[in-house]
């Protein structure tokens, strides 16, 4: 009798360990909800501000209860711009954390090198910075942002189209598979506007030392325009080579990855100036539109930049997604509540986010755009509303 009541006691004990072990397992009710980023953080070009601005979110929500009780697990990985480094990270978030999406990141290849997998794995990406071509050829990713080639059609049409330029040159910085993207996003102005550049340059190169062969080549064709993809110290140095050469009446149309205060500061004479189609709206404008964005990312001591803007709102949208879900939170649950979600309006886009048109580029994307004018050391709107890409 008493082995009985031994052996009794011992099943009751390991079936409240198994039922404790499941509450408290991947989809338990006291479980995290585990979430993940693959990032550049060190390497060439970085993009910190995204991730952190995601995880600023998360840790607000869960200061908050949570989502239903439940505490959100954030974990952003950094991929150091090396294939290797980015094929590993996301095999250690997605396989063996077994997150249920992925969440505010930003890479300069991790798109293009996950892709497949992320698909394999049957997981859902929302970059907080979309960067190379992979981020917006994927049904399993849907960045915030429009990106930078939708970004250099938008700088296009706004130079041809609102600041009547008539002959603009293309600065492109090709970087692994970028080179096709870009020129289709050329070739997408050309198609909207009936125009073609003077000519295009694709062998400006990234982190050059000197660009006064490309600046002078351009005066000498006679541009009126440059259009360049080129990040903050390229954009410096081919802004230098033009006022190096004298050229002052030349404006200068970049990309959002230049709109920054370092940026701003550092750039003492941009001849006609600089303008850029600010993917968010404009985080160097006081308005009730950002102060959300600013007071967390103030209080956090994260920069205040569009990548910022970018991992707040990737990590927003998937809160709004998160709290839509009834029932068991898993990757399942997360996949079919991205598939069927409401679009989301927020004025910070302009745009409605709904993740299964923005995978599929279904939609306008537009940009707000800004000016950095020669010797005022500041960014100012340069239009009053969002300038967007017409269907095709």
């Amino acid at each position: 009798m008493k082995n009985r009541l031994i052996a009794a006691a011992a099943l009751t004990a390991a079936s409240a360990l198994a039922l404790a072990g499941c509450a408290a397992g991947p989809g338990g009710d006291d479980a995290p909800i585990k979430l993940g980023s693959v990032n550049t953080i060190s390497g060439p070009a970085t993009f910190p501000e995204a991730s952190e601005a995601a995880a600023a979110v998360f840790d607000r929500v869960n200061a908050d209860g949570g989502i239903n009780g439940r505490m959100i697990e954030y974990k952003a990985m950094d991929d150091k711009a090396d294939p290797a480094t980015a094929t590993a990270s996301a095999r250690e978030v997605v396989g063996s954390d077994e997150v249920v999406a992925l969440v505010g990141g930003a890479s300069l290849l991790d798109c293009e090198i996950n892709a497949s997998y992320y698909e394999q794995e049957n997981v859902r990406s929302i970059q907080g910075i979309g960067v190379d071509p992979g981020c917006f050829d994927s049904p399993n990713i849907a960045p915030a942002n429009i990106g930078p080639f939708n970004d250099t059609t938008l700088t296009m049409l706004y130079g041809s189209e609102e600041l009547g330029l008539e002959k603009l040159c293309v600065f492109t910085s090709v970087i692994g598979s970028t080179g096709p993207a870009y020129q289709a996003a050329i070739d997408r102005w050309s198609e909207t506007t009936g125009k073609e550049p003077l000519y295009i340059d694709d062998t400006v190169p990234y982190g050059g030392a000197d660009y006064t062969t490309y600046v002078v080549r351009a005066k000498e064709a006679g541009c009126d325009g440059i259009v360049s993809n080129a990040v903050e110290p390229d954009a410096i140095g081919q802004i230098k080579a033009a006022n190096q050469q004298g050229w002052d009446d030349v404006t200068f149309l970049f990309l959002t990855a230049v709109y920054s205060d370092s940026f701003a500061a550092a750039v003492d004479n941009s001849g006609a100036g600089v303008y850029v189609p600010a993917e968010f709206f404009p985080f160097t404008t006081e308005s009730e539109i950002n102060a959300d964005w600013r007071g967390l990312m103030e209080e956090n001591n994260i920069t205040l930049t569009s990548f910022s803007q970018g991992g707040y709102l990737a990590a927003t949208f998937m809160v709004e997604v998160l709290e839509s879900i009834d029932g068991d939170i898993t990757r399942d649950s997360v996949n079919e509540a991205l598939a069927n979600m409401k679009p989301i309006d927020n004025d910070m886009i302009a745009y409605p986010y709904q993740f299964d048109k923005i995978a599929a580029q279904d939609y306008e994307p537009g940009g707000w755009p800004v000016v950095l004018k020669s010797g005022t050391g500041a960014w100012e709107e340069a239009a009053d509303n969002w300038v967007t890409v017409p269907a095709g």
